[in-house]
């Protein structure tokens, strides 16, 4: 997640008098409204709790008013210790900092405490409603979801929350997991658009985790909707005969087969992202990525409209980091980012092992850089529990009661150093109940095997497979 406070206002408070009020943003988003006497709160309670050795220098309090620099100046100060707070695997992942940052975004944006009924979408465009409490945290509402569709404790981790918006043409965007430190009913009503839902899906990479979730009615159903919804979306590419099996297996009724077959496909199980801008091989270039599989996957148009394709794998890549910057909305103006109206750039920049002995920066600058940050971040999760021997799904239930740790985080994120082997594993917890309606396969455009893509990894050169135009 990327933390960041571009902003301050001045704000009148209870008894006429004013104060400076400084903007915590999420991911460009504006999550939470603070003083400058909370955040000094919230510091003193995690020196207590953690020492002071552990703590990140905190702007000091000023006797005088502060002038327009000065203000300036804390604001620098306190955007870079809740950066530094976040990025902490102790500090950002403790339920003090958390807490703090949900009761700050119920109390921006003035939502009381109360029952609430809050829909959740699953993948087959069916909702569920759940009664929760506005000040539920993500984890309530994942159990409320679980307990409504009645899937088993130890399934929960196999699934997460998702932040997403759906276009009028019915494409996906998926925003961002939703984290610890937020309130999903607030999360939701604070966007006040009726195009962002909050979506039920796996977030677990191998597919070996699969037949865990199938073992279950309500575990098949879900991924058995996943799987269909991603090949309607043209997420997982099927050829004519392909599709004629999947048909008829759906006539049937068999789902685990239905899974079994799509699970031979490409991209089955991948998350895909809206089209974005690359270096890589030049810059300039328009491209269209997914990830899963321990690799993002990129399908590239070159400045001479050639389209290539070809693959990263996490475990060739010795770090990543998000970097963000404030520029001007197109509007014709040259005016800087303080006497115009701004949006955030984001971009993903990660250092790729190109061949033995050479390492090359490759950057993707997308809205969605954070979003791909996390799946860079969860496949490293996986491989390296898989690697050290240990259990996916104590890894799960760490992740669903928020105690492990992440590295993917603000201004600058690194991943843990190159891997052995691409070699992934891994589950995650969530709930679901019983029946989901079934589901057609609507919409699914029979390519010709002519077309499907089926480019190699670029590891240490420069050579994409080529393939058709696809969606750029």
């Amino acid at each position: 997640m990327h933390f960041s406070i571009p902003e301050t206002e001045v704000r009148s408070g209870e008894n006429g008098s004013t104060y400076v009020a400084y903007n915590i943003h999420v991911n460009g988003v504006l999550h939470c409204r603070v003083r400058y006497s909370q955040l000094l709160g919230l510091h003193e309670q995690i020196k207590k709790e953690y020492g002071s050795n552990v703590v990140p220098a905190f702007p000091p309090k000023k006797i005088f008013t502060l002038t327009p620099a000065e203000v300036e100046q804390r604001r620098e100060q306190l955007e870079k210790y809740m950066q530094a707070v976040r990025q902490d695997p102790l500090l950002g992942a403790s339920d003090l900092f958390n807490g703090f940052l949900r009761k700050a975004q119920q109390e921006t944006q003035q939502i009381p405490t109360e029952e609430v009924a809050l829909d959740i979408s699953l993948s087959n465009g069916q909702k569920v409603t759940v009664n929760i409490l506005t000040s539920d945290q993500t984890e309530d509402v994942l159990d409320a979801v679980a307990t409504k569709l009645d899937l088993p404790d130890d399934l929960v981790g196999y699934f997460s929350l998702f932040l997403v918006r759906e276009g009028v043409d019915g494409g996906l965007t998926f925003v961002r997991k939703l984290q610890e430190f937020e309130l999903p009913y607030v999360s939701i009503n604070s966007l006040r658009s009726s195009e962002f839902h909050i979506l039920l899906r796996k977030s677990y990479w191998d597919m070996a985790y699969d037949s865990d979730v199938m073992d279950n009615r309500v575990g098949l159903n879900l991924l058995y909707a996943q799987t269909v919804s991603d090949i309607e979306r043209g997420w997982i590419l099927v050829n004519k005969d392909q599709h004629r099996q999947l048909k008829s297996l759906q006539e049937k009724g068999s789902k685990k087969e239905f899974i079994h077959l799509g699970q031979t496909l490409k991209y089955y199980g991948y998350i895909k992202f809206d089209p974005c801008i690359t270096d890589f091989p030049e810059k300039g270039c328009q491209v269209i990525v997914s990830a899963g599989n321990n690799e993002l996957n990129f399908h590239v148009k070159l400045p001479n409209e050639q389209m290539k394709e070809g693959s990263f794998k996490v475990t060739r890549m010795r770090c990543w980091r998000v970097t963000s910057s404030q520029v001007p909305v197109a509007n014709g103006t040259t005016n800087p980012c303080s006497s115009a109206k701004c949006e955030v750039k984001l971009e993903l920049a990660f250092e790729y092992l190109m061949s033995k002995d050479r390492l090359q920066w490759v950057t993707i600058t997308s809205q969605q850089a954070i979003m791909m940050s996390i799946c860079l971040q969860s496949m490293v999760d996986e491989l390296m529990v898989k690697k050290s021997g240990g259990s996916i799904k104590k890894m799960l239930r760490k992740r669903h009661n928020g105690s492990i740790q992440r590295a993917d985080s603000q201004q600058a994120v690194k991943s843990p150093p190159l891997l052995d082997s691409p070699d992934p594993n891994r589950e995650q917890v969530v709930k679901l109940s019983t029946k989901l309606s079934s589901v057609s396969l609507r919409g699914i455009s029979a390519s010709n095997s002519a077309n499907d893509i089926s480019g190699n990894d670029f590891h240490g050169n420069y050579a994409f497979e080529g393939i058709g135009d696809d969606d750029l």
